[in-house]
C-alpha cells in the first residue's frame, strides 16, 4: 500500500517538535507500506533544505519538503499566508503522486485542501487526522476574528470531514466533538504516543551546574498565551516570595512570551525560574527524567480541553507526575490512574502550593512516577498506536 501524507510540521528527535508522523511512518515502512510525506519548514522541526523542493528519506520514509518556513512567531497574517502556500504547493503531488490512500493531518485546516484534491480529482480514498480542532480553536482564542473567514474556515472543515472515509482525533474529547457535529461520520481516537525506549531508558542528568535533580519543574514547547506561561511566571514569582529559592520552574522553547518572561525574570531577579532555548529531543529527555513534574499548562478555553500534548505522554513515559489545567479528558485521565494532578488555570498560588508540597514527597512522586511508566508504555506506546491507525486505513481500503 501507497499513502501520501500531508503534513506540515514533519520532524525526527533531532529536532524540538512531536514525532509522531515520523514515527507512525517508520513503522507503517517496516510492514511493507511505502509511504510519502509532504511538509514544510517548521521552526522547531530538525528539517532543513536547500531548494524550494527537495526530496530526503528518513529512515525508509519518503519526505517531500516544500521550504516554506513557519514559526510561531510569525504574525498572524504572515501564517495565514504560510498555510495557504504549503496548500497550494503541496497539492500538486495530490494531483500527481502515485497513493492508494491519502492522509490529511490537521490544523491547519488548510492542509484539507490537497486531500480533497486527492479525494474528488484523482478518486482517492481520504483520512483526515484531526491534531486541532481548526477552526474552532483559532476562533475561541481570538486568532480567526473575520466572521467571513470563520464561516470559510467551518465550510472548509465539514467539507473536510464529509469527503473522508475515516477520520482520527487524537484525543477522546476530539472524537466526541466531531461525532456530536458530523453523526455520520466514521470516528476513532488514537491519542498522540511516546517513544517508549526513549523516554523510559535512563538518560543522564544536565542541570548545566543550575539545577538539581527532583528540585524543579519542566515545561517544554512553545512559550506563549496559548500555553498559558504566565502562569509559571506568577507561580515562580510567589516561589521566590516564600522564599523557596530552591525550587525552579525551567522552561525550554521558544514563543510569543520568551522576551517578555525573560525580561520578568531579569527586572525582578527571579531565581525560581529559568528559560532555555529548543533542545532536540534525544538531549530534553533526561532532563524530563529528572523533574519532580511535568508542567502541561494550557489556557482555560473549551476547546482546549480536548487537547492532546505530545509533553503529556511523553512524561508519563519518562516516569514523571504531570500537572496540567485543562477540564477534559486529561484531568479524567489524571484522576483515574492517580499519575498527576489538574489546577486551576487562573490561579499560580496554588501551582506554587503544590510544587513545595511535593517536594516534601518523594515517595508519593515516585509511587506515581512508576505508575505513570507502567501505564505509558501499556497505552501510548508508538508502535501500538502506530499499528492501530494503519489497521484502521486497510479497513477503509477494504
Amino acid at each position: 500500500m501507497k499513502i501520501l501524507y500531508f503534513y506540515q510540521y514533519y520532524a525526527t528527535p533531532k529536532g524540538s517538535w512531536g514525532t509522531r508522523v515520523h514515527e507512525f511512518a517508520q513503522e507503517w515502512v517496516k510492514k511493507g507500506h511505502k509511504v510519502q510525506v509532504v511538509t514544510s519548514i517548521y521552526s522547531k522541526s530538525d528539517l532543513v533544505a536547500k531548494k524550494f523542493i527537495e526530496h530526503q528519506k528518513f529512515n525508509g520514509v519518503d519526505v517531500t519538503i516544500i521550504n516554506v518556513r513557519i514559526d510561531n512567531k510569525q504574525p498572524i497574517l504572515k501564517r495565514v499566508f504560510t498555510f495557504l502556500a504549503y496548500a497550494i504547493f503541496s497539492s500538486w503531488y495530490a494531483l500527481t503522486a502515485s497513493a492508494d490512500i491519502v492522509v490529511a493531518s490537521s490544523g491547519p485546516i488548510s492542509v484539507g485542501i490537497p486531500g480533497l484534491i486527492a479525494r474528488y480529482m484523482r478518486r482517492r480514498k481520504l483520512v483526515f487526522e484531526t491534531r486541532d480542532l481548526w477552526p474552532e480553536g483559532a476562533i475561541e482564542l481570538g486568532l480567526l476574528k473575520s466572521k467571513w473567514a470563520q464561516k470559510m474556515a467551518y465550510s472548509l472543515e465539514a467539507s473536510c470531514y464529509k469527503a473522508s472515509s475515516l477520520i482520527v482525533a487524537l484525543s477522546v474529547g476530539m472524537r466526541q466533538n466531531i461525532e456530536r457535529r458530523f453523526p455520520n461520520a466514521k470516528v476513532i481516537d488514537v491519542t498522540n504516543a511516546a517513544n517508549i525506549p526513549l523516554f523510559s531508558t535512563p538518560k543522564g542528568f544536565d542541570g548545566r551546574g543550575k539545577l538539581k535533580k527532583k528540585k524543579y519543574a519542566i515545561y517544554t514547547g512553545n512559550i506563549g498565551p496559548v500555553n498559558n506561561s504566565l502562569w509559571l511566571l506568577e507561580a515562580a514569582k510567589i516561589l521566590q516570595n516564600k522564599g523557596r529559592t530552591d525550587l525552579k520552574i525551567v522552561l525550554i522553547g521558544e514563543g510569543q512570551q520568551r522576551e517578555f518572561i525573560q525580561n520578568e525574570i531579569s527586572q525582578n531577579q527571579l531565581k525560581t525560574i529559568m528559560v532555555w532555548g529548543l533542545m532536540p529531543k534525544e538531549k530534553l529527555v533526561g532532563l524530563v527524567q529528572h523533574a519532580i513534574v511535568s508542567l502541561v499548562p494550557l489556557k482555560g478555553t473549551p476547546v482546549l480541553d480536548t487537547s492532546s500534548p505530545n509533553k503529556f505522554f511523553e512524561s508519563l513515559a519518562a516516569g514523571v507526575p504531570v500537572i496540567q489545567n485543562t477540564q477534559g479528558w486529561m484531568k479524567d485521565f489524571l484522576n483515574v490512574h492517580k499519575v498527576g494532578f489538574t489546577l486551576s488555570p487562573n490561579d499560580p498560588e496554588i501551582l506554587a502550593e503544590k510544587l513545595i508540597e511535593l517536594d516534601s514527597k518523594p515517595e508519593l512522586l515516585m509511587e506515581m512516577g512508576i505508575r505513570a511508566k507502567s501505564l505509558a508504555a501499556q497505552e501510548f506506546d508508538k508502535d501500538y498506536l502506530a499499528s492501530k491507525m494503519l489497521k484502521a486505513i486497510e479497513q477503509v481500503l477494504q
